[in-house]
């Protein structure tokens, strides 16, 4: 068992318990957004992820009190702008999750993990990682006549919040050497800051009926307090690479999660694109 006294035991077990904490991560989200898209039509995408990153804010602070550590200057910056790209990752996978099914989305979204993967690589293997995206991509842009039904905004959207995900895997590597849930309560409130506004906007006094904010809390908890724990757990013992990789499994999670609790059925095709974008994030891992 690993302690605060820096004492390492068996890496490879720990190195393995990070893993699973990244999967397990990775299910709550998936169940969460699926939970969540149930939402959209009553408080609008925006009410929902004011709902996701507000309500999380709110028990993240108050379970580790994070003020009790002084921030430095250069912490200050890199969780502000932590928080910050979750809080626009939020509003952008939620608005695409709102006019695509969620597999796709999050198979265009795992491009951002993927890139950051290959640019920390230097082996010609990853040329074909490269070219297996490519062609995942391709057959899930709505240039391609086997997918021609998709909206073309949720799919830049999607796109989108995959520029968020590489960024949200370099600035959370930097804030994990912190207290882990030190730095995802600091990031979570930044994350409010920027989101809770746009959700009162749009969704206005809707977000207090007692019913959506009892869907609310368990979305927050799913997908928010939950997972970016977990996460900033695996952070700390994996390298920005290897976190990357674990991340590849997220469309296929998320396909089958909107099969199972939202009846979202996709052609051969797509499912044969997300499969290419899994293969490329396995193959990056195994070179």
């Amino acid at each position: 068992m690993n302690d605060s006294s820096g004492a390492i035991a068996k890496p490879a077990g720990s190195a393995l318990l990070a893993g699973v904490a990244l999967l397990a991560s990775q299910l709550s989200l998936n169940l969460g957004a699926a939970l969540a898209k149930h939402l959209f039509p009553l408080i609008g995408v925006e009410g929902v992820a004011s709902y996701r990153v507000g309500i999380a804010a709110i028990i993240m602070l108050a379970v580790f009190r994070p003020w009790r550590t002084p921030l430095t200057l250069a912490q200050g910056v890199n969780v502000a702008i932590y928080g910050s790209v979750i809080g626009l990752m939020n509003l952008l996978i939620y608005r695409s999750f709102s006019r695509i099914p969620l597999g796709i989305a999050v198979a265009i979204e795992v491009a951002g993990p993927l890139t950051v993967a290959v640019l920390s690589s230097r082996r010609p293997r990853d040329l074909l990682a490269v070219a297996l995206a490519a062609v995942g991509l391709y057959f899930l842009l709505p240039i391609h006549s086997g997918v021609n039904q998709l909206d073309p905004v949720g799919v830049a959207y999607a796109a989108g919040a995959a520029v968020c995900w590489g960024l949200y895997i370099v600035f959370g590597k930097r804030v994990s050497v912190m207290h882990g849930g030190q730095s995802v309560a600091w990031a979570m409130l930044a994350a409010s800051v920027f989101v809770v506004p746009i959700g009162a906007w749009y969704g206005g006094s809707m977000l207090l009926t007692p019913s959506y904010l009892a869907i609310g809390l368990a979305i927050a908890l799913m997908c928010s307090a939950l997972p970016y724990t977990l996460e900033m757990l695996s952070l700390r013992r994996l390298s920005q690479r290897t976190f990357s990789m674990f991340s590849s499994a997220a469309p296929a999670l998320s396909a089958l999660a909107g099969l199972v609790v939202l009846g979202e059925s996709l052609s051969a095709i797509q499912w044969l694109a997300i499969a290419s974008m899994v293969g490329a994030s396995v193959l990056t891992t195994l070179s």
